[in-house]
């Protein structure tokens, strides 16, 4: 039987469901069983082009017509050649965690991200649950990257 916790993360409540790309999702369905966060398409990190958060510096939407697949996720991609440097290196622009939130992860579970919740540290794309979840993250980066790492991917389970 899987055990119902409620987290709060900056001022919103995770409980039995969540909002994810717009739509209700079941805790049971959001439940980490996939090493990549993928909404109820399969498409991982909501379709953002992952990519373009290291080229423009910002958050785009990738589209179908450029994608691929890695990790048992369809990822999206903004061009042809976002696409291709992806595939060409995938751990060197994919999110850390999965594309889980990385202070959740921290914390010791997962949670849902949101494209405009993200920070580049260290050359690595960390995503986070709201943008005050973001802000508590980047206070204290390298200590909760350090747990992070400690607790990925064992809060799969």
């Amino acid at each position: 039987m899987t055990s119902r916790r409620t987290f709060f993360l900056g001022g919103a409540a995770l409980g039995g469901a969540a909002l994810v790309g717009g739509t209700l999702v079941s805790g049971v369905a959001l439940a980490a069983s996939n090493k990549v966060f993928v909404n109820s398409a399969g498409v991982a990190i909501n379709g953002t082009d992952p990519v373009a958060y290291f080229s423009e510096d910002k958050p785009v939407e990738g589209s179908a017509d450029f994608a691929t697949e890695w990790m048992g996720a369809a990822w999206h991609f903004s061009s042809a050649e976002n696409r291709d440097l992806f595939v060409g290196a995938p751990e060197d622009y994919a999110p850390q965690y999965g594309g889980y939130c990385a202070f959740a992860v921290a914390s010791g579970y997962t949670a849902s991200t949101v494209p405009e919740a993200w920070t580049i540290h260290n050359g690595k794309l960390y995503l986070n649950f709201s943008l005050g979840v973001r802000e508590r993250w980047r206070k204290d980066m390298d200590n909760l990257i350090a747990r992070a790492d400690e607790n990925w991917p064992g809060v799969l389970n």
